[in-house]
């Protein structure tokens, strides 16, 4: 292992969890091309407990190379080595950590103990009796702090002996400080809820591998909570039943405990307030609470007193002239009650000009409080849940929009927002776009963020799928009918007669009519047998494959299978980035990225400007002196490195859940019985209405025919509905 022997300089960067990045002088190392370092300085990144610029370190590690930072050495493991030389004890007892002890006393201390003087001072610190000069209180502090140093660094090794790795062992060891042994020995499932990023499962096998009980309670308890969680963020459920939990049980803790015991622990669970339980129905905390924050907030809102403005109509005339539009009657209404109302919920299907109306929207409220643009874009936050929706609600509008996650300013290392209820935003109104996709989590944070009296607009569609977090907070705000919700009926966007606007309203209404495929150029279906689907993909692809990327798109329900979205990438890349002798490509476990290849952001980078669902191009790819890919994001360049190549994939073919918020010229959709279960209403219903100009349907159109009648997967137990009905909370 590599190593690097020296000296802590200073720090340059340290969070909260024990994350460092500062200077080190290098006395010595294994290393041939770090020696060049020995007698300098280098920069270092790691996960530390304290370090100061008495002790001399030893890091073990890595020498990378950052894209902005040059050579860094990335500290895996350290350790502490102990003065030895008489004059490095003295320095030691001099450091200011002894409260006390000066240079005089120091040098006592180490003539009379020679260079075993710490280690006699942790045994027997009555040795320090005899000392000229040496007080009671200084052997105590002496003992005591020394204690204290030797303590840190030996609870970091029994943490990482019972097999933590040295990042958590230093992330709980920052946490818990010197109760960190109490606390892991009391219940090591504690970490769970107290440390971001250590997860049930990685705490359930360090448990298991140091002997807990198989039937311990406090297994039991955190395997309910992992279990509520789970199904919570897998199937989007709000509350779970008894016997729901009791069936997961078994599964997750591997055997069978008895009745009595569960419900022992179900009811412990309940006094510490870690579920809440309502009849007959068991809430984790946060859920409830996000539920109930946002049934109150928005009855509240709802129930304001409406502004009553004789310049409104007249306002809105000049909004008619300066867009050069007539607004017919729901989008008349919609645009009144934003002003006049503090909650509003604006709802209709594509093509009924939802766009046009956040226009309308937000000029008029500009219009109504006399504001500059400049003073309008402080007032007023436009927001949406991807950073394409959010990039397409600012074209729109020519104003500022933002992802909700970096509106609300989210911390990757803490996973927590830093605009909260203790520091709430400043804006006054707010519009939210593309609702369908927020969940109760995401919802009930913003609301923490945004002032008790903020206006809200929420603007989506609730045919659409839902949010991939727990919840359907849209639809339940809908069909509660306790709230103002406008619904716009008339179709504008691609005129009274698009085929596509047309077929999205068929699977809305379960019956899809074959006559309106094949009869204009928006809308094609090609009928063929399962192996066939990619075939047919390819010829629609060579068609395009001189269009821009941001127009085409393939769409697909399912990653795996023979007409998955990985076998059509495979198949169409080749198509639209073909080999070339001047490309270079980089192999990461199955794929081979190309340079100019397509692909998705997975994950939010905020700090990179890039965010799950942005899609972009492969810019660059180096192998020396290090592998690294750039992607060209609508001309940010983002750098990755082999850590996090998982954090986008390839995306000629994407799923119909990353595709949601955008929109495309032309879209192919791949639909045959192999889907099974992913051929449902509100899937396909969301994959057909990413369609502006044109649309393939290719494969079976029985297969189509059924995903419009299954509704099936739509059910999610939620209260939100329920709680606005009926008051009650």
């Amino acid at each position: 292992m590599i190593y690097i022997k020296g000296n802590y300089s200073k720090s340059i960067f340290k969070s909260n969890s024990g994350y460092h990045i500062g200077i080190f002088r290098v006395n010595d190392t294994n290393d041939e091309k770090i020696s060049e370092y020995i007698g300098r300085t280098i920069t270092f990144t790691g996960y530390f407990h304290e370090l100061n610029d008495i002790d001399t370190y030893m890091f073990y590690g890595k020498l990378v190379k950052h894209e902005k930072y040059g050579e860094q050495f990335q500290v895996d493991s350290y350790e502490r080595c102990r003065p030895e030389e008489k004059d490095s004890i003295v320095d030691f007892l001099t450091s200011g950590l002894f409260k006390g002890i000066g240079e005089k006393k120091a040098k006592q201390i180490v003539d009379a103990l020679g260079k075993d003087t710490l280690t006699v001072i942790l045994e027997n610190p009555n040795n320090l009796i005899l000392i000229p000069g040496i007080t009671k209180k200084n052997i105590e502090t002496l003992h005591t702090k020394l204690k204290e140093y030797e303590s840190s660094y030996e609870t970091i090794m029994y943490l990482t002996d019972m097999g933590f790795s040295t990042k958590d062992s230093m992330i709980i060891y920052n946490y818990y400080k010197t109760k960190t042994k109490e606390i892991i020995e009391n219940n090591i499932y504690t970490v769970i809820d107290d440390i971001y990023d250590l997860y049930f499962k990685k705490i359930d096998t360090i448990a298991l591998k140091n002997g807990i009980n198989r039937d311990d309670k406090n297994r039991i308890k955190s395997s309910i909570i992992y279990i509520m969680e789970e199904v919570s963020n897998t199937i989007g459920h709000s509350f779970y039943s008894y016997e729901e939990i009791a069936t997961y049980l078994p599964r997750v803790l591997g055997i069978e405990i008895q009745e009595e015991k569960y419900i022992e622990c179900l009811d412990e669970l309940e006094k510490d307030i870690r579920i809440i339980h309502k009849e007959d129905r068991y809430y984790l905390k946060e859920m409830y609470e996000a539920e109930t924050l946002i049934v109150k907030r928005f009855r509240r809102l709802n129930s304001n007193k409406e502004i009553i403005d004789k310049k409104l109509d007249n306002k809105i005339k000049e909004l008619e002239s300066f867009f050069d539009i007539k607004y017919n009657s729901d989008q008349l209404e919609a645009i009144k009650k934003s002003y006049t109302r503090d909650f509003l919920i604006i709802t209709g299907g594509p093509g009924t000009g939802k766009t046009t109306i956040m226009k309308g929207i937000v000029e008029l409220y500009r219009l109504m409080n006399k504001l500059s643009y400049e003073k309008l874009n402080e007032k007023i936050a436009l927001l949406a849940p991807t950073g394409r929706a959010s990039k397409r609600m600012s074209e729109a509008t020519l104003m500022n929009a933002s992802t909700i996650h970096r509106f609300l300013k989210w911390s990757k290392e803490t996973n927590k927002f830093q605009v909260n209820e203790y520091n709430k935003s400043k804006v006054e109104f707010v519009i939210i776009d593309e609702s369908s996709m927020i969940d109760t989590y995401l919802m009930a944070s913003l609301l923490k963020g945004l002032s008790s009296n903020c206006k809200i607009v929420i603007v989506g569609d609730d045919h659409q799928l839902p949010s991939v977090g727990p919840g359907q907070v849209l639809h339940d705000l809908i069909h509660s009918n306790q709230l103002e919700v406008v619904e716009l009926k008339e179709l504008y966007r691609q005129g009274k007669d698009s085929n596509i606007i047309s077929l999205a309203y068929d699977i809305r209404n379960k019956k899809i009519n074959d006559e309106i495929f094949n009869i204009e150029d928006d809308l094609t279906f090609i009928e063929c047998d399962d192996d066939m689907v990619i075939t047919n993909i390819c010829e629609i692809s060579n068609t395009y494959k001189d269009i821009s990327y941001k127009k085409f798109q393939i769409l697909a329900p399912m990653y795996k299978g023979l007409n998955g979205i990985d076998a059509i990438n495979k198949s169409v890349r080749e198509i639209f980035n073909p080999k070339s002798t001047v490309k270079k490509e980089s192999k990461q476990s199955d794929v081979t990225y190309r340079e100019e290849d397509k692909v998705i952001q997975l994950t939010n980078m905020p700090d990179d400007n890039v965010y799950n669902g942005d899609i972009g191009l492969i810019y660059r790819i180096s192998t020396s002196p290090k592998k690294e890919m750039q992607i060209d994001f609508d001309s940010n360049i983002v750098k990755y490195t082999p850590t996090n190549y998982t954090n986008f994939r390839q995306a000629y073919a994407i799923s119909i859940h990353k595709a949601q918020g955008s929109e495309f010229d032309i879209v192919v959709i791949p639909i045959v019985k192999g889907y099974n279960k992913m051929l449902y209403q509100k899937l396909i219903y969301t994959a057909v209405t990413r369609a502006k100009k044109k649309l393939y349907l290719i494969g079976d159109i029985n297969a189509l025919k059924k995903a419009a009648q299954n509704t099936n997967s739509d059910i999610r137990k939620t209260t939100i509905k329920e709680y606005l009905i009926n008051g009650i909370i």
